[in-house]
């Protein structure tokens, strides 16, 4: 009968309604949770893999949280249909060009189904309209392409331990330049060779520069005389010009002109005069002892010039016929 007292009573009174309270509580988490008491909207997608979605993930816009996964049905061999329920406040957001894509909550969290904003130019999105969707890519597919890149540079890590083996031995011509000194004694001989040639260079160019400066100056005083000397040239064609000096009064002044001419005239009148003397004395019998001497030297001396140059003839083709 104690257990029946009044303070008893009160006490299981106080746990029942703590209990619905609790149990209120929890029925409410769960239904804001599953959006049973927000108006909500549906949508469907299809993909060929949902890759792990299962009823009840989030449904993801912008990054935020808008509604869940209702339904997830095979149409066919290579169709899932997804359904999804969005509450209604979000849906003057989303358009009819928006994308579905299933991605992670996290790196390693829960899948969640994913749409994309669209563009401003398309319309609103309609209760059960269908979005578009892009496959998600496997996990197994990018496993097996790390394995294939981790193969290929197993390979690759490989071959050049073997490069680097060679090298360190001293084989090939990359070895050979590390290890052999003569080489690398050779390659510095010849940078300083290089070097030497290069300030020689330089030194040439300096000289040639100091040449040319002082052909220039030369050229330049050339110039200057030459031009002293076109102007004095021109100042002795003007007064040739003008009848100055004997030039030009040999060129300007016709009296002196003809008076030249016939000075001319005169000198080969006289020329002919001495030849008409000189014949007259070769026909004198004072004198015609001595022409025909000097006539018979002149004769002997052409004709012992006339010997000698056959004979010499004649020993040019001796020399050429041995």
């Amino acid at each position: 009968m104690d257990n029946y007292t009044p303070a008893f009573k009160a006490r299981l009174g106080i746990f029942i309604a703590v209990g619905l309270s609790i149990f209120v509580i929890i029925i409410f988490f769960i239904g804001k949770q599953q959006n049973l008491f927000n108006p909500v909207f549906k949508v469907t997608t299809n993909f060929q893999n949902v890759s792990g979605l299962v009823v009840g993930n989030n449904v993801s816009y912008s990054g935020i949280n808008v509604g869940i996964v209702d339904d997830i049905t095979i149409l066919n061999d290579s169709t899932v249909q997804v359904t999804a329920l969005i509450r209604r406040n979000v849906q003057q957001f989303i358009k009819s060009d928006s994308e579905a894509r299933i991605g992670s909550d996290g790196i390693i969290g829960d899948r969640i189904l994913t749409i994309t904003q669209g563009s401003t130019r398309a319309g609103i999105v309609e209760d059960n309209e269908r979005l578009r969707s892009i496959e998600p890519i496997e996990t197994d597919m990018i496993i097996a392409s790390l394995q294939t890149s981790a193969s290929s540079a197993e390979i690759i890590t490989n071959q050049l331990s073997q490069i680097l083996t060679n090298i360190n031995s001293g084989e090939g011509t990359v070895g050979r330049l590390i290890k052999d000194e003569s080489i690398a004694n050779n390659i510095a001989q010849t940078i300083d060779n290089f070097e030497k040639s290069s300030r020689e260079f330089d030194e040439t160019i300096e000289v040639t520069k100091q040449n040319v400066f002082e052909f220039m100056e030369r050229l330049q005083v050339t110039a200057a005389k030459t031009e002293i000397a076109s102007q004095e040239l021109g100042e002795i064609m003007m007064k040739i010009n003008r009848g100055e000096g004997t030039i030009g009064a040999l060129i300007n002044d016709t009296t002196m002109s003809s008076n030249l001419n016939q000075t001319i005239i005169n000198l080969m009148q006289s020329s002919l005069g001495l030849d008409e003397n000189m014949q007259a004395l070769r026909e004198n019998f004072f004198f015609r002892g001595y022409f025909r001497r000097l006539e018979r030297e002149e004769n002997k001396r052409l004709e012992e010039k006339e010997k000698l140059e056959q004979e010499q003839e004649i020993e040019a083709n001796r020399r050429r016929n041995e």
